[in-house]
């Protein structure tokens, strides 16, 4: 991505952040995810008071996108207060956004905007992907 469609991206992605439903852990994130054609898809998270039920931004944002028709990507934000460190997707975040790729950027931010570039393959190396699942015959 050029700087500028990184930047809307991360813009984009701490708006998303403002919508969060976060009670009990005052915790809030959000997510921005691009697609191949330019269309991004915002999310943010949503808690439950059963917190297992609780959704992460990341699979907010990408499952409204998979909703519309869309299965590649090229970038994701992913936005959050964090001040003196960037923001880092959980264990099940990165399996979900596997699902859909290894090769695709993860901005990692801070609140000040300043970001982390990465991949999908650098968050979960050796990861569980869909091919195997065809092992199992």
């Amino acid at each position: 991505m050029d700087d500028t469609g990184r930047q809307e991206l991360i813009r984009r992605a701490h708006l998303a952040k403002e919508s969060a439903y976060c009670p009990y852990s005052k915790f809030r994130v959000g997510a921005a995810v691009v697609t191949h054609d330019g269309k991004i898809y915002t999310g943010c998270n949503v808690e439950n008071a059963s917190y297992g039920l609780s959704i992460c931004a990341e699979r907010t944002a990408i499952s409204k996108a998979v909703s519309d028709g869309y299965k590649q990507f090229k970038a994701i934000a992913i936005a959050s207060d964090l001040k003196d460190c960037h923001i880092s997707p959980c264990g099940a975040c990165r399996q979900f956004m596997r699902e859909f790729g290894l090769h695709w950027e993860v901005y990692l931010t801070k609140l000040n905007g300043d970001h982390q570039q990465m991949t999908v393959e650098n968050l979960l190396p050796l990861s569980f992907e869909p091919d195997n699942l065809g092992g199992m015959n």
